[in-house]
């Protein structure tokens, strides 16, 4: 059945805004757990990080921004503490960046903060609402890897 242009604007602002949810909900939780010096960019970066073997080269291309700009989120994240810099065993010249356990111990808590705001939505949603909204995203969204859309 065909979506009018209507309902389909109105469908996609709606899961914009739903995303702007849980972003905004992962920024208050982290604060809140005293994580109070980290922006949206930050977790992105941490995703990509904890996901693989990363440079600042790879960040840079997963964040869509300028190898320079990586460099300087890279650097902040470094002096607080949250993100070292190690040798990289396939290339001399490259640095891997790995998290510290203070920057897993973030990853936990912007994961907890993520899941209250959806534990929010089970209260307003009927019965298997969530979980047939779960699935149905899974249907229509392409699987890869969680970058700012900006």
């Amino acid at each position: 059945m065909p979506v009018d242009d209507r309902a389909a604007t109105d469908l996609a602002m709606l899961v914009l805004r739903a995303a702007t949810e849980v972003v905004d909900g992962v920024q208050e939780g982290l604060a809140a757990r005293g994580y109070d010096d980290l922006r949206p960019a930050h977790g992105f970066a941490f995703a990509r990080i904890a996901a693989a073997d990363t440079t600042v080269v790879d960040l840079a291309e997963h964040l869509g921004t300028t190898k320079q700009a990586a460099s300087q989120l890279v650097a902040g994240l470094v002096e607080r503490g949250y993100v070292v810099r190690e040798p990289d065993p396939r290339d001399a010249r490259a640095r891997l960046l790995r998290l510290t356990p203070a920057g897993e111990a973030c990853t936990r808590a912007a994961e907890e903060a993520a899941a209250e705001v959806v534990a929010g939505w089970s209260d307003v949603l009927p019965g298997a609402s969530l979980g047939a909204l779960h699935a149905m995203l899974r249907r229509v969204v392409t699987p890869g890897p969680l970058r700012p859309a900006w």
